[in-house]
């Protein structure tokens, strides 16, 4: 085990206020988001983003330095929302969990007095609205027909269970990269990130304007 000290995620002050940008893949880490912020990276799927995100908040909180909003931002996957659009979470569920052979209702953890699908209260001014539902399979194709959400995901339902042991709100923003059609290779997924890269911007724009002013709204 390395005794290097851990670097601390990094912070950036939006409208005012310090925000901790989350991404997972540097390939989603376009020219324009690189002109506004430094992402701390998480890695890909569910439990990558909640062992290092509770990691990086833990190591904030030591320091007397967490921050006051999580903004999780990447693509996502949709069969019924606009491609290349941003839309902001409105909700997110955790579609592996499944103990429905014991009674539970399905996407409920057993025993942690959770329901299935969590609500994100806080709201940006002008940017689409749409449920999300988070896991750690690629969905394509029919396997949307199983899905009860909006769009899909492989991080943010982590990162909301990461936030709230720390008592952090957070923000979801993801930009629709496909769905419309069965994936076949990785280019499928890559094919409109430049395009993304460059709304999601727009939305942290739009997001620092809104705690500037006051107007992110629950």
């Amino acid at each position: 085990m390395s005794n290097t000290p851990r670097t601390p995620a990094p912070l950036t002050n939006l409208g005012g206020r310090s925000v901790l940008f989350v991404m997972a893949a540097d390939a989603e880490y376009g020219p324009h988001l690189r002109e506004r912020f430094v992402p701390f990276m998480t890695g890909v799927g569910p439990v990558e983003a909640a062992v290092e995100l509770t990691a990086a908040l833990a190591d904030l909180q030591a320091r007397g330095r967490l921050p006051d909003l999580v903004v999780s931002l990447g693509s996502a996957g949709s069969r019924e929302l606009e491609q290349t659009e941003v839309y902001q979470a409105t909700s997110v569920a955790y579609r592996d969990m499944d103990a429905s052979p014991l009674g539970f209702e399905p996407g409920v953890t057993p025993f942690l007095d959770l329901p299935a699908t969590l609500p994100l209260p806080l709201r940006i001014p002008g940017i689409r609205e749409a449920t999300l539902s988070t896991g750690a399979d690629i969905v394509s194709g029919a396997a949307y027909d199983a899905i009860d959400a909006d769009m899909v995901d492989m991080e943010s339902y982590a990162c909301l269970r990461a936030c709230t042991r720390f008592g952090v709100p957070l923000v979801v923003l993801r930009g629709i990269s496909d769905g419309k059609a069965e994936l076949h290779h990785v280019d499928d997924w890559t094919e409109y990130l430049h395009v993304i890269d460059e709304k999601l911007a727009d939305a942290v724009d739009r997001l620092g304007e809104a705690i500037g002013q006051e107007l992110l709204t629950r």
